[in-house]
């Protein structure tokens, strides 16, 4: 599950020599053999975005609302890349010179939970909703937090919320039952079941609650990854989603090798503006913690 770069300020900076490149490997992708796929790797449009902005970034004529936007944009570009500290930087500049950016906050927010640092992270969330309470994916990443926090009866109630905008969204349907299920897996599963009903039954992601639901093996699951299938690029996307909720059926069970191995495959796709990627490192922080304090007592 993906976080789109909405870029402020329109593309058309990049110029028509990347613009031809781009629709040439456009047309390559859907040539090359999916089962010889390789890990997502950066992707030459958005470095040269980068370049472009931080070139904008040095002129002397902005603004600074214009400013502030730039900073913005390029930390979620930064952010794409998997390059989490020039993102961060990025941020907390755009929110220096601009503090009613509701986007930023939740891009902080979401740094805040990868570090474990929740009750920053809820402060930020909470300060996007304050900005624009109509910012949706601030409850899905504030119902993230605190169910990484430890707060799992409150991340339902925002994971319900998330759900409620759209309720035939799969991904959606998955985070409200993780918290569920980490306080009553009966619950979960009746709960699940019910939202299933709402699922276009011709969407990818509705295999990864059919899986959850024990309506197909893991087997099957992985199996069924290519159909339908047409790029390169959405054969790894899938890899990735995939992976990170094997990993978490398989956690729940108390299979942690195959757990960690399963996240460290989510890694390996370097997909790294999705949340089930951005997650797998600190489920895999917390699982090693877990172990050495088991180990240790």
């Amino acid at each position: 599950m993906r976080f789109l770069l909405l870029p402020l300020l329109g593309l058309s900076l990049l110029g028509c020599q990347s613009t031809q490149q781009a629709n040439i490997e456009d047309k390559l992708q859907p040539l090359l053999p999916i089962p010889f796929t390789e890990p997502m790797q950066p992707n030459p449009r958005v470095q040269i975005e980068v370049a472009r902005y931080s070139e904008l970034l040095n002129s002397a004529e902005l603004t600074r609302n214009q400013r502030a936007e730039l900073y913005h944009i390029r930390g979620k570009l930064y952010d794409s890349l998997g390059l989490a500290q020039l993102a961060q930087i990025d941020f907390n500049r755009a929110l220096k010179l601009r503090p009613d950016l509701a986007e930023t906050y939740n891009f902080v927010g979401i740094h805040h939970t990868l570090r474990q640092e929740f009750s920053e992270a809820y402060e930020s969330f909470g300060a996007v909703l304050e900005l624009d309470e109509s910012y949706e994916y601030a409850y899905l990443n504030r119902g993230i937090a605190l169910y990484y926090g430890g707060r799992k009866e409150i991340a339902i109630a925002d994971f319900e919320r998330f759900l409620s905008s759209s309720p035939d969204d799969a991904y959606r349907m998955l985070w409200l039952y993780l918290a569920q299920n980490s306080l009553d897996p009966i619950v979960a599963q009746a709960q699940l079941k019910a939202n299933s009903q709402q699922l276009n039954n011709e969407a990818w992601s509705t295999q990864i609650v059919q899986f959850y639901l024990n309506e197909i093996s893991e087997e099957q699951f992985l199996d069924g990854i290519t159909a339908g299938v047409k790029t390169q690029k959405e054969y790894v996307e899938r890899l990735c989603e995939a992976y990170f909720y094997i990993a978490k059926r398989h956690l729940s069970t108390g299979s942690y090798v195959k757990a960690a191995e399963y996240f460290r495959l989510t890694l390996a796709t370097n997909v790294y503006e999705f949340v089930e990627h951005k997650y797998a490192k600190l489920e895999l922080r917390l699982l090693r913690e877990a172990l050495l304090k088991a180990s240790a007592s």
